[in-house]
């Protein structure tokens, strides 16, 4: 772990690997109400591959001090300037559901310097119920347990103790960070109505990944930007994995480790 300063605050990253000499590194952008620790195992089997992950905490997440940032392009800002405070003049993005947005507002932001695009759980828009929304804010122990029931497949897929394992450790997660950091994470999701428009400008190779049983964000869900990735002439493709819900870091990593290891 490195702590760097953007914008004048500590933020905390997580770098796994070493430089490549056949990939540019690969920055890995967490979701709503989590932090870096979502990919540790992810990250773990792409530098094992040979790959050079960064994964940060975005501010008022994890290790980062700040508040949480407004919205999807003010991360997009903020992610262009921590590349900057890497060094890192071209690079690959990936992430996972709110950080999927983030990352195609990064890479429409600045197609000169990102090489490939990753995003994992995605739709774009990406609504959010206003009970869950209301929820994050007023009562988060509830969002928090709505969050658990939608983002893992049925125990009948997983193991009835695994699945509980895995609600317990994201349950976790987003209490570190606190319902103030959710909510305001959920309100960006769900504002940013750019998406498509942002996706007519990507041109880097890019892949979505869904899982079969997401709930959150289905693979039709994200049928329609895909679509706009393409009109927009961008080499894109979507894979789904199978028996997978959306927290496919946690459920399948091997296969999602297959997965973007394809792409790169």
């Amino acid at each position: 772990m490195k702590e760097l300063e953007v914008n004048g605050q500590r933020v905390s990253v997580h770098e796994y690997g070493t430089p490549s000499a056949s990939a540019s590194p690969l920055l890995l952008i967490h979701g709503a109400g989590h932090d870096h620790g979502v990919w540790n195992e992810v990250a773990a089997g792409l530098a094992e591959a040979g790959e050079q992950v960064f994964a940060p905490d975005l501010p008022a997440h994890g290790g980062s001090a700040g508040t949480p940032l407004a919205g999807i392009e003010a991360m997009a800002d903020w992610v262009l300037a921590l590349a900057d405070a890497l060094h890192l003049e071209t690079f690959r993005i990936g992430g996972h559901s709110m950080g999927s947005l983030v990352a195609l507002a990064t890479a429409a932001a600045a197609p000169q310097c990102v090489q490939g695009l990753y995003l994992i759980g995605t739709s774009a828009p990406m609504p959010v119920s206003p009970f869950l929304l209301e929820a994050a804010h007023a009562e988060p122990e509830r969002a928090w347990a709505l969050i658990n029931k939608f983002s893992f497949a049925p125990a009948e897929v997983l193991g009835e103790a695994r699945r509980l394992a895995l609600a317990a450790d994201n349950l976790a997660r987003m209490q570190q960070q606190g319902g103030q950091t959710l909510g305001a994470d959920l309100a960006a999701c769900n504002a940013w109505q750019a998406g498509l428009a942002a996706a007519g400008r990507i041109r880097c190779p890019t892949l979505l990944v869904c899982g079969e049983l997401d709930r959150m964000t289905s693979a039709e869900g994200a049928q329609p930007l895909l679509a706009a990735l393409q009109a927009g002439a961008c080499p894109a493709h979507l894979v789904v994995l199978a028996r997978c819900g959306h927290a496919m870091m946690q459920e399948a990593p091997d296969a999602l480790i297959q997965a973007l290891r394809a792409q790169a």
